[in-house]
């Protein structure tokens, strides 16, 4: 049958050329070209595909859907024939299948079930600058196969908004573009009114995009959440009955997607309220106004909680750019962006193994044997040990950090490694249940109206199983979403295929149950209530964490936190489950223990010793015990690292000695004496204090003396010889009295003197070799400043004369000699014996 033609279709035959001289490709090009349909078909019955199968990855289950339908749709074939798809708990394929689209987990299991992939003759990774780590993953295990096992293979990475450049050097591949079809596309900037919300703001310039131009028009919102008040908004203010309002998200079911991939029916026009899965792969037909929110969700791990959250963020210029462009794809259109233009958006996303939560990463690294493979950015490191610390606590690493019995059953079951060591370990009577939490925690919350902020999250299971037993989804107090338990239902179906479990979970299940079951995904988020606040739990790891005042959880002794948000001092607790403490005993015994535990009591200022039984870091049982020697030493020097040196007894002398220690370092570093700094004494305390706190309890026993001998104890006798003879603590003046110098960090020595008794010395005194002139504080009779000066010599030829005018009468018993240099040198009135 003749092809229909498509933008890409003049260069497929230079995208075949390629591929038969060099196994790897880069192929550009834009929205609406037709890469995703037509390359596959155009490489069906290449030489070198040699009969074997063609994989196409494609990021989203509707755009996999879509795509396997409609090449099926051109060949004249009902799906599963030549053309099939495969996406998590569907599959439409048969032995004559030989273009498979899948999406992205599908293509690990594929890699590491078979790493020869026999059978597979090219894999194409379709959309992949939407760079998820499931997709980054499987082009570097693709590229290892192709280098070590499989030669012959081809591989093709395909976009419409990628660096190319980038991505052909990585793979050492050449570049093909498509120059795509496009038509101009207006980009205007409608802003909001005053206190405007975002949903009556899309809804008011959709009714303006209606007006303003012909066919449907494509909202971009970043959740099912926002879709479904945008709607409310538009079904109360559209005044036209020829305008349907259509949603399109990953949690319809796959007739409600098919109905928005669908043309309008005739006489109708359309308002698509879209999250990103419409950004690329997916042709909807008429659109010809686009409204970009310039959001979308995406997951977030923070490593603090350990926790990840879907949060909203603003687009890329590329994907902003591609959102735009599905506004011009038949005819010319128009682009309403709903921010300012002046706003700057990062050029392309962000990878998502740069930011995301990897243990099922690590998982399929330990499984494949390495983790060195040609990434194109490869995972941080601290994330990825992060991630094996988990998989550890899970019990899929052992202690050589190779992959457990335990990780394979978690890989074959495709379920997070979290959620996989939960359904693993629990009685076989429970798994119909294990199915259904599965199926809750990877969706979103169904509960809507006062129940979607409660906290206790039995709550979905119960609303799960009222809507299954055909009571009411609304049946706890106010508000289930029938839409989104239905798609829980399906996924809870698939799981309970999975696990072989031929009846579905109902009633209520006992009220610790649930938490029982989860607390094996979730060991280290467990929480105990601490015992003078109820609000207050302890984490497993140590951290605080806290209930909020409206808790439906309300004491509760322990719980397994599943969600909960970071903050600075205790974190809030979002969702959570009860626990039976007596699973901890029989599932974890290893991780009881007793510890001896020293800590330094504020209060009383002292060191305190107690014996306590802990499950991880949360105190169990606490009693007081006898300070030991060794105990005491290392808590109090913790707490003077935690109150600073100013907590230690400082003497007036202890503190010169250690100024002037600081000031020989920095006026002579050549004698490259130890740093007496803040930063370096508490980073040393073991070395230079902790002999002189032997036998102490209490930092307040250690004396002054103790401290400056400890102090002195820095610098060797030739050291302190060098000190006391560049940086002396006094001087003697000519009046034969030693004078204190005073040390500041960073400034010249200061000496404070009475005028009369310099009488003789011609030059300012130095210190640190000569280097550094002492300040002269001049005092008067009385004590008083008279001239600050590092210059004595030009004080007496200039300034002395009129200081003599000035105080010789107010002071007419101290000598003001007319020749200061030839003067005797007195601290008294008036020389002995004149």
């Amino acid at each position: 049958m003749n092809a229909p033609m498509f933008p890409i279709t003049p260069i497929l035959q230079d995208i075949r050329t390629s591929l038969a001289s060099r196994p790897r490709l880069v192929l550009e090009a834009p929205p609406g070209a037709g890469k995703t349909t037509q390359v596959p078909l155009a490489l069906l019955d290449e030489p070198w595909l040699g009969g074997k199968k063609i994989v196409m990855l494609e990021p989203r289950r509707i755009a996999a859907r879509a795509a396997a339908q409609f090449m099926a749709q051109q060949r004249g074939e009902p799906l599963g024939q030549t053309v099939g798809y495969r996406i998590r708990f569907e599959s439409k394929i048969s032995a004559a299948t030989r273009i498979e689209v899948v999406t992205e987990g599908i293509l690990t299991r594929l890699i590491q079930d078979d790493p020869e992939l026999t059978g597979i003759g090219a894999i194409l990774f379709d959309e992949f600058h939407e760079r998820h780590l499931a997709g980054d993953l499987g082009a570097a295990l693709a590229l290892d196969i192709q280098s070590t096992l499989r030669p012959d293979l081809r591989i093709v990475v395909m976009s419409a908004t990628l660096d190319g450049e980038r991505i052909a050097q990585w793979l050492d591949a050449p570049r093909i573009s498509s120059p795509g079809r496009s038509f101009p596309v207006r980009i205007d900037y409608p802003p909001a009114r005053t206190q405007e919300s975002v949903e009556h703001h899309l809804a008011r310039i959709a009714r303006q995009a209606l007006d303003e131009n012909s066919g449907d028009v494509l909202a971009f919102l970043p959740g099912r959440r926002e879709i479904a008040r945008v709607q409310a908004v538009l079904s109360q203010s559209l005044q036209h009955d020829d305008v349907e309002i259509v949603p399109l998200h990953g949690e319809l079911s796959l007739a409600e997607q098919q109905l928005a991939l669908s043309p309008a029916e005739k006489g109708m026009r359309r308002i698509v309220l879209a999250t990103n899965v419409a950004e690329s792969s997916v042709t909807l037909p008429g659109i010809r106004a686009v409204i970009d929110t310039g959001l979308a969700r995406e997951p977030r791990f923070d490593p603090n909680s350990g926790f990840t959250r879907l949060e909203t963020v603003t687009i890329s210029q590329a994907s902003a750019d591609q959102r735009a462009g599905r506004a011009g794809r038949v005819a010319e259109g128009a682009a309403y962006r709903l921010w300012a233009q002046s706003r700057r958006l990062d050029p392309s996303r962000t990878a998502e193994i740069a930011q995301a939560e990897l243990s099922g990463l690590a998982l399929e690294l330990a499984a494949w044997g390495s983790a060195e493979l040609p990434w194109l950015d490869p995972p941080p490191t601290g994330a990825l040990a992060q991630a094996r610390d988990l998989l550890a606590r899970l019990g899929a690493l052992d202690a050589q950090q190779r992959i457990t019995p335990l990780s394979r059953r978690m890989l074959e079951l495709g379920a997070t490694p979290r959620l996989g060591a939960a359904a693993l370990r629990a009685p076989e009577n429970l798994l119909a249940l294990v199915a259904d939490l599965l199926a809750l925690m990877e969706a979103r919350s169904p509960m809507r109206g006062e129940l979607s902020r409660s906290d206790d999250f039995r709550i979905r299971v119960a609303a799960l199983h009222a809507w299954r037993d055909r009571r009411s989804a609304t049946g706890h107090g106010g508000g289930a979403d029938a839409g989104a338990l239905a798609a829980i239902e399906q996924a809870s179906k698939g799981w309970r295929r999975r696990l072989d479990v031929r009846t579905a979970a109902s009633g209520v299940p006992h009220s610790h149950a649930v938490g029982d079951l989860l607390l094996h995904a979730f060991p280290d988020r467990l929480a105990r209530q601490d015992e003078n606040n109820p609000l207050r739990y302890t984490l497993a790891n140590g951290r605080g964490t806290r209930l909020h005042e409206q808790t439906a959880l309300m004491g509760e002794p322990w719980l397994v936190v599943l969600d909960l948000r970071h903050e600075a001092r205790d974190s809030l607790i979002l969702s959570a489950a009860p626990f039976d403490p007596r699973v901890l005993e029989s599932d974890y015994p290893d991780q009881f223990q007793r510890v001896r535990s020293v800590r330094w009591n504020d209060d009383r200022a002292a060191v305190e010793a107690f014996e306590e039984r802990r499950f991880a870091a949360i105190v169990l049982e606490r009693r007081s015990v006898p300070v030991q020697e060794e105990d005491a030493v290392p808590a109090l020097l913790a707490a003077i690292r935690h109150r600073g040196l100013d907590a230690l007894p400082w003497s007036e002398s202890a503190r010169r000695l250690r100024l002037r220690m600081q000031s020989l370092g920095t006026w002579m570093p050549e004698l490259g004496l130890p740093d007496v700094s803040d930063a370096r004494l508490l980073d040393t305390l073991e070395d230079w204090l902790a002999p002189y706190l032997q036998g102490k309890r209490k930092l307040d026993a250690l004396s002054a003396d103790d401290l400056s001998q400890a102090l002195a104890t820095q610098f060797d006798y030739e050291q302190r010889k060098q000190l006391d003879a560049q940086v002396p603590d006094s001087l003697t003046v000519p009046s034969g009295q030693a004078r204190r110098l005073e040390y500041s960090p960073g400034e010249p020595p200061v000496l404070a003197v009475k005028l009369q008794e310099l009488f003789g010395l011609a030059d300012t005194p130095r210190v640190a070799g000569g280097k550094v002139p002492v300040t002269l504080h001049l005092l008067s009779p009385a004590g008083r400043p008279i001239q600050v000066t590092q210059d004595l010599k030009g004080f007496w030829e200039r300034t002395y004369p009129e200081v003599k005018k000035e105080l010789k009468g107010r002071y007419p018993k101290h000598p003001w000699p007319d020749d200061p240099w030839t003067a005797t040198p007195t601290h008294r009135a008036k020389p002995r014996g004149t």
